[in-house]
């Protein structure tokens, strides 16, 4: 499988997702995105993320309150760089995707920090097409 991703994925979306690497802020497909849609799991294609629930933090990176649902991603401690934070995967692929943070607004006080590469966003016109037609409900 390292292989195949290898191949299908970019060297930055391989690097994030695969060797828990990280994106320069400002400088990644997603951090600015202002339409509606959802966010998906590049490897699988899982549901991660929804704009409703994007913001921005100022970070540079995509930032979310919270995932589409609590059982699509894993939290796990991180103690690398010299930091103690909570890094995020997917439950599904178990993909690295960013870290969270309880800097955030509320209602949850969180800030789901992503990294783009990790994700493939679905324009809320396209949903229907895409396969996610169930997700049309959360924009009306």
């Amino acid at each position: 499988m390292n292989d195949d991703l290898k191949k299908r994925l970019s060297p930055i979306q391989y690097e994030v997702t695969q060797r828990n690497g990280t994106e320069p802020p400002f400088q990644n497909e997603y951090w600015n995105n202002k339409q509606e849609g959802i966010y998906v799991d590049i490897i699988s294609g899982e549901p991660l993320f929804s704009s409703i629930d994007k913001y921005d933090s100022g970070c540079g990176w995509p930032s979310f309150t919270k995932p589409l649902g609590d059982d699509l991603i894993v939290e796990k401690a991180d103690v690398s760089h010299f930091m103690i934070r909570t890094e995020v995967r997917s439950k599904k692929s178990d993909s690295h995707l960013g870290h969270v943070f309880n800097d955030g607004p509320p209602p949850t006080n969180l800030r789901y920090c992503i990294n783009s590469a990790s994700l493939n966003f679905i324009a809320k016109e396209k949903l229907v097409e895409e396969g996610y037609g169930e997700y049309l409900e959360l924009f009306k």
